[in-house]
């Protein structure tokens, strides 16, 4: 089965959800409309449907091949990537004066999302050129603007971000890469960087690459690090002194490169540095937190595409006799543990592409709201909400795609059938862009104090916000979901005061043993509101006499996830405030 765009879910999730009609109201987005928004999300999916989905598996199986340091993408990529750029997408989210739509990056998100659930090998390429676009935008000098953001605003270039080298994965503070002036205002770049993400291709004429390196007498540590842009080709037409040494054989995500760089076999790579000596990792992030966003999006999409697989596998399977039947073998999708498993797989990706695009239109508000108070107030709200983004969405990514694997029984382990690659695909999301659980430290030891607490305490008063909406509707669909989300909210709030209380007095063993069981704690209690809001605003929309059959579906779907997900948001607090007891005694476990 291929893969169809969920246009409609999204479209309401956008609106009722994340805050579009709220944002245009306030006129953040312009003379952008409802309406407007739905046509290109439209033609978006019919592109995904028509044109990237229908690659996805022999992508998956051919791959991409290197040969003499060259690297050849995947049958019909190129053809593929030239049509996607010709229509306009690489360019939706792009700065107007290099030729960007300058659309919104909730709008774009909601593609991003569609890009990479039709192959998530194709979409990851054009997320580290937008995120580079981004980054240039914010830091790079006028001179280098003018020349290279039309070209990636366009997608006639790609760009990519290099940070990993073998000896310091996750730690930037090892990097060992080395800049040197040239005294001409450019530099000399020399290292190896490994894991990058389309670092060769055969897709566009050049490739920008970002690259985090050293000079002569940086401080040690991140203090230490400079961003350089570094061209394959010069503006003379020369091949730079940058090559690809290798790509790697991985799990999944076949006809995506990851290759290792090296630069500098000769006199150096010609680089130019991007904002101020030493203040790399800085411009860097600007770059990795939309990045972090477009990550947990692939999560979404990678679980929506195995839900859509399940689904339609467990509809034409026929095995056992279904309770009432008569004779003959019954749908699976009839069987009680297979609806269970399938709506747990719809659940938990609903809740994640909430999450995601309530990011997404912070982070818009962050850069659009004209009042300054607001701006910074949206901004701390994105902040806080993108480490779980990333994190919640690329778990449930990973979780889902293997219950995908499970509705399909044996069938599912087998590779003709599509469901193993979305598991293999989806696990590297939970890795690549800072782990998982570097995002559940960053949530609580670095977001969670933002404006003294008074961020996550008003997120979460906005959650009670849904909650007191809830207990006022009376209609029996809803079944106990109101009690089940305000015990949710509760146990977040409890953990929240406890994990700020751990970090304000520097108690570091409890706040980092706490992270991750935090973050899922907090992904439920946000999804479980969001997926009520939704909930809410069908009902709404149900009484005012729409007869849209999705909207007891989204009712149905919030008190599934109220009575049968959010309920583990109480074990979890209990780990989070009590887990740190499991430190003192690990070293002895682990040597069992």
């Amino acid at each position: 089965m291929t893969y169809r765009a969920p246009v409609p879910d999204i479209v309401f999730t956008l609106r009722h959800v994340a805050g579009f009609d709220r944002a245009v109201a306030d006129g953040v987005y312009g003379d952008l409309s409802a309406d407007l928004a739905e046509t290109i999300l439209d033609e978006a999916g019919r592109f995904a449907n028509d044109v990237i989905a229908p690659l996805n598996r022999e992508g998956d199986r051919v791959g991409a091949t290197f040969k003499d340091g060259a690297v050849t993408t995947a049958p019909g990529w190129k053809q593929a990537y030239a049509a996607w750029t010709e229509a306009g997408w690489n360019a939706l989210p792009g700065p107007v004066e290099y030729g960007g739509q300058g659309l919104p990056t909730l709008l774009n998100s909601a593609c991003v999302e569609m890009w990479n659930a039709a192959s998530m090998a194709f979409g990851i390429g054009p997320i580290l050129t937008m995120g580079a676009i981004e980054a240039l935008s914010a830091h790079a000098s006028d001179d280098l603007k003018s020349r290279y953001l039309d070209k990636l605003v366009s997608g006639a270039w790609t760009a990519t971000m290099n940070l990993t080298e073998p000896q310091a994965g996750s730690d930037l503070a090892a990097l060992r890469s080395r800049a040197e002036s040239a005294g001409d205002g450019t530099y000399r770049i020399t290292g190896q960087k490994i894991f990058i993400t389309y670092g060769e291709h055969d897709l566009t004429d050049n490739i920008v690459h970002l690259v985090l390196a050293r000079l002569p007498d940086a401080p040690a540590g991140t203090r230490g690090i400079s961003l350089f842009l570094v061209p394959k080709f010069l503006a003379d037409g020369r091949r730079n002194d940058v090559r690809c040494h290798s790509i790697e054989h991985k799990l999944g995500i076949h006809a995506s490169p990851t290759c290792t760089m090296i630069f500098g076999d000769e006199a150096g790579a010609v680089g130019w540095l991007i904002g101020e000596e030493n203040k790399g990792l800085a411009c860097m992030f600007t770059m990795m937190n939309n990045a972090r966003l477009a990550v947990g999006l692939q999560g979404v999409a990678i679980a929506e595409r195995a839900y859509q697989q399940a689904l339609g596998y467990a509809k034409e399977r026929k095995q056992g006799r279904a309770i009432g039947a008569v004779e003959g073998m019954s749908p699976i999708a009839v069987h009680p543990d297979v609806q269970r498993n399938l709506l747990t797989m719809k659940a938990l990706t609903t809740a994640a592409r909430a999450i995601c695009y309530m990011t997404a239109e912070a982070i818009d508000r962050a850069h659009l709201e004209e009042n300054p108070a607001r701006r910074k107030k949206a901004n701390e709200r994105a902040s806080l909400l993108t480490p779980v983004a990333k994190a919640f969405s690329t778990d449930i990514g990973v979780e889902v795609s293997s219950l995908g694997v499970q509705v399909h029984g044996g069938m599912g382990f087998i590779e003709e059938m599509g469901a193993a690659q979305h598991f293999r695909d989806a696990r590297i999301a939970p890795i690549y862009e800072g782990t998982n659980g570097i995002q559940a430290i960053d949530l609580v030891t670095r977001k969670l104090p933002l404006a003294g607490g008074e961020t996550v305490r008003g997120q979460i008063a906005s959650m009670r916000a849904t909650v007191a909406r809830l207990l006022k509707e009376s209609t029996p669909a809803f079944g106990a979901t109101a009690p089940r989300l305000r015990d949710a909210v509760e146990s977040l709030d409890r953990a929240t005061g406890y994990l700020l209380q751990a970090v304000s007095s520097n108690a570091q063993g409890e706040a980092l043993a706490g992270a991750t069981p935090y973050l899922r704690l907090f992904a439920l209690a946000q999804g479980g509101t969001a997926l009520a809001d939704m909930a809410l605003a069908a009902q709404a929309r149900a009484k005012a006499g729409d007869t849209d059959p999705a909207h007891a579906g989204r009712i149905a779907l919030c008190r599934f996830f109220a009575e049968n997900i959010a309920i583990g948001a109480r074990g979890l607090e209990e780990t989070v405030m009590s887990g740190a007891g499991f430190l003192q005694d690990a070293n002895l476990a682990l040597a069992v």
